[in-house]
């Protein structure tokens, strides 16, 4: 394989830059020609594909969000335009595809290969952590030590004014965003979508806590695991408390990508141009039991998210 492409797709995540200067940098080290598409499939259908070289990714490993634009592009679940999207290709004579993103960039990654011959490695760019296949997705690092700083600032200010703290994350359906930045941050309670919690149990914890001393709390909710409004109304019903909202936002998906997802990024992106070059099959690119492997995307996808049950009750023992 001589002409490979990168993009970005969907949400961004810290650490796409490096990711995608890695990608260019190994392809070139196999005196490969390697092609930029802006603004994921979008650009693909568009025909929005440049050349890149060393220069064309300096001096970006350490920034967020990515220089080659990410959308999100629906109407590429449509065949015909996934053909738009080849013939761009062929006009380039680009032969693989790297694509960054989530689970709705890997189904189109998948229908490119597997309705057009399109040899299309995935890298798990999302900070959601949503991905079963692989331990940890690109990005994940960064944005949980990002709410953890958040945490550190509200207690400081809960702390002196003898108050509840909600702080809302990221996550759509998957709790990993709370539960790993709640347990580092010592939050008292945490609310994700996977595991039922009582309100009344809550509430009732919170006013024991008080009557012990202790005048301020954490609560971290994982936007998929209930409505805030509701949360925050339930507790100062029940308890006379009230309780201040933070949401976060997409300030969790900004910032400089962290060593671990900077090294992560790296590691990604050498196996995906690797098996490009060798021949390798359409994979999506993973971290298991910290070894970098490469899964069929059907695989992928049929793997079953499974929540760290043992971790979730680990914080909740150390949040009493």
């Amino acid at each position: 394989m001589e002409k490979i492409a990168v993009l970005t797709s969907g949400g961004d995540s810290p650490g796409m830059n490096a990711c995608i200067r890695a990608v260019v940098r190994t392809a070139l080290y196999y005196n490969m020609d390697v092609y930029g598409i802006e603004r994921g499939y979008e650009g693909l259908i568009n025909g929005d594909i440049t050349r890149l070289n060393h220069r064309s990714v300096s001096d970006i490993i350490h920034k967020g969000g990515t220089f080659l634009k990410t959308s999100r592009c629906p109407e590429f679940k449509d065949l015909e335009v996934q053909k738009r999207g080849t013939y761009a290709l062929s006009a380039y004579g680009i032969e693989g595809l790297v694509v960054i993103g989530g689970d709705g960039t890997f189904r189109g990654a998948k229908s490119l290969s597997d309705n057009f011959g399109i040899k299309v490695m995935g890298i798990p760019g999302t900070i959601d952590n949503d991905l079963a296949y692989t331990d940890y997705t690109l990005g994940f690092d960064t944005t949980v030590n990002t709410v953890l700083w958040a945490i550190n600032n509200l207690r400081d200010t809960m702390h002196s004014h003898d108050r509840v703290s909600l702080l809302e994350v990221m996550g759509r359906n998957a709790g990993d965003i709370a539960l790993y930045a709640g347990i580092a941050g010592g939050a008292e309670y945490i609310l994700v979508p996977e595991v039922p919690y009582d309100l009344d149990e809550i509430a009732s914890s919170i006013k024991k806590s008080n009557l012990r001393g202790k005048t301020s709390n954490t609560i971290v909710l994982a936007e998929g695991a209930g409505d805030r409004e509701e949360i925050v109304q339930k507790i100062k019903e029940k308890t006379g408390i009230n309780v201040k909202v933070t949401v976060l936002g997409y300030i969790q998906r900004g910032g400089s990508p962290n060593m671990a997802d900077r090294v992560l990024a790296a590691k990604f992106a050498i196996k995906a141009v690797d098996l490009l070059k060798n021949g390798g099959e359409s994979s999506a690119i993973g971290i298991k039991d910290n070894k970098i492997v490469a899964v069929p995307f059907e695989k992928a996808f049929n793997e079953k998210k499974v929540f760290d049950k043992d971790l979730f009750e680990s914080a909740r023992i150390l949040g009493l």
